[in-house]
């Protein structure tokens, strides 16, 4: 099979495409026959080697974690039912850039009204924006701030906040990335590129500053989106492509009595929350979350959809599509 390897930890050009055999199912497991994958933020900081303890991977490795399609092969122990099926979820650790994956019976099958790319597009943003969703407060009437506003979860949880009666406050770097926030619900929009631009945020709040927070931008952008969560408000720091997660002072947040959740909370196995793929794709068909897909990439140019991430040039989801 043909697979895209990251060699070494480093800049995007350590990534190359190389003939690997085929993998073969073992106890537990399924062949899936890789139609469309996922490729995100976190992917350039793995392959960057700056995943920390949250990621046990050394070079030579197969990147990506989200695939869609159909199953070709099962292991002994695993009903042959599932073979042929066209089913979306996560492969056992990485090797989703590759034409083959094993994966767990853990997959979700996709429905006959949902296209391949809209689920692999929907599938993990959608399941940490819903679990943003069932452990916020309730949206409706309120002011909710969304950073990093037009990624792929960003635009997600403005469909999500929209549809909820909030009055929603987007957050990103340039009027393209806005206006397509804006199509997706957003009353306010404010670019985060220019100075002070949490006073906006106050201005658009009377003063009182955001009831919620979904912050998707980290480091500095992400403190100062702290700074304008109200007293009594909620905020959660579950992105970190402007330099880590929001560093949030527990002793200042318990002050102001604002409820903070990290990215540990919205693990699949957390027990904080009980939303699962199925409920992702069950809301996807349902029209209430509408992935928004920017660029299409092929198993020879994974790099530069690295770069596309790492440049934040993208607005919406990048996909890596992969045919044998």
């Amino acid at each position: 099979m043909r697979a895209a390897v990251v060699t070494e930890f480093g800049d995007p050009d350590v990534i190359e495409t190389r003939d690997l055999p085929d993998p073969e199912p073992g106890a537990g497991q399924m062949l899936v026959e890789v139609g469309i994958a996922d490729v995100i933020f976190v992917d350039t900081a793995i392959r960057r080697g700056q995943h920390g303890k949250f990621f046990d991977v050394e070079p030579p490795y197969v990147p990506g974690g989200t695939l869609g399609g159909r199953v070709r092969a099962v292991g002994p122990d695993v009903p042959t039912d599932w073979i042929g099926k066209t089913v979306v979820g996560r492969t056992i650790g990485f090797g989703a850039h590759a034409e083959l994956a094993l994966t767990t019976t853990d997959l979700v099958e996709v429905p006959p009204e949902l296209d391949l790319q809209t689920a692999v597009a929907v599938y993990g943003d959608g399941l940490t924006a819903l679990m943003l969703e069932q452990l916020a407060p309730s949206m409706t009437g309120q002011d909710v701030l969304i950073t990093a506003s037009a990624g792929g979860m960003g635009l997600l949880l403005i469909q999500l906040a929209h549809k909820a009666g909030a009055h929603v406050i987007a957050a990103a770097r340039g009027d393209e990335k806005l206006q397509l926030s804006r199509a997706q619900g957003a009353d306010v929009l404010i670019d985060y590129s220019k100075p002070s631009w949490e006073k906006l945020v106050l201005g658009a709040t009377n003063n009182r500053g955001a009831d919620i927070i979904f912050e998707g931008a980290g480091g500095e952008l992400g403190a100062a989106a702290f700074s304008v969560v109200k007293d009594g408000g909620w905020f959660s720091a579950h992105g970190a492509p402007s330099g880590g997660f929001a560093a949030i002072d527990p002793a200042e947040a318990a002050r102001r009595g604002v409820t903070v959740k990290g990215i540990m909370d919205l693990r699949a196995d957390s027990t904080t929350t009980t939303i699962t793929g199925a409920d992702v794709i069950a809301r996807a068909a349902a029209d209430d979350l509408s992935p928004v897909i920017d660029q299409l990439y092929d198993l020879d140019h994974v790099a530069d959809a690295h770069r596309a991430l790492e440049h934040r040039t993208l607005r919406g989801k990048a996909l890596i599509s992969v045919s044998r």
